[in-house]
């Protein structure tokens, strides 16, 4: 939460459009971009990073005897249920590899507990510079052994593409 960029309030709607549900296997992580837009009417970029983290839940069953002697008994079994979670990158720009880039690689740190700090990472992450439009490109890394380059446009109202102009004609 900076003090000239807020965090939106509700963004946990955006997270989870289909809501926040247990499932019973483990599902793939997902990515997907919100965009919203202020009262001011700029553009907030909601990177959003979905995975499933599994968790211990506890399901009973009953199970009936036939005869008069027999007392009714409950057995708890351990079910595994998977909880997703969300991890959300807010920016003003328009960089949705980057940010898919740099959420992936936060997850794969958590995940496959890599030989690499969270905090320097996320660190890393919130004090890299972008280059302001019309600047040449940039490489930065969070410090887990990647390279990613950011490439703004030359103008704001044209976005990069990554696609040569000539095959359009």
């Amino acid at each position: 939460d900076w003090e000239d960029n807020p965090f939106p309030q509700g963004i946990e709607l955006f997270c989870q459009p289909n809501g926040w549900q247990l499932f019973t296997e483990r599902n793939p992580p997902t990515f997907f971009i919100a965009v919203l837009t202020d009262i001011n009417s700029e553009r907030h970029y909601c990177s959003c990073f979905t995975f499933w983290e599994a968790i211990e839940s506890q399901q009973s069953q009953n199970h009936c005897g036939n005869g008069d002697d027999e007392e009714e008994s409950s057995l708890i079994t351990p079910v595994q249920l998977f909880a997703p979670k969300t991890l959300v990158l807010v920016s003003r720009l328009d960089h949705a590899e980057v940010f898919r880039n740099s959420l992936g690689l936060i997850y794969t740190v958590y995940a496959d507990g890599l030989n690499a700090s969270l905090e320097s990472i996320i660190g890393n992450l919130l004090t890299c510079s972008i280059p302001i439009t019309g600047g040449s490109q940039r490489t930065i890394s969070l410090g887990a052994g990647d390279r990613q380059v950011i490439q703004t446009p030359i103008n704001d109202s044209l976005p990069v593409s990554g696609c040569s102009v000539a095959l359009l004609f």
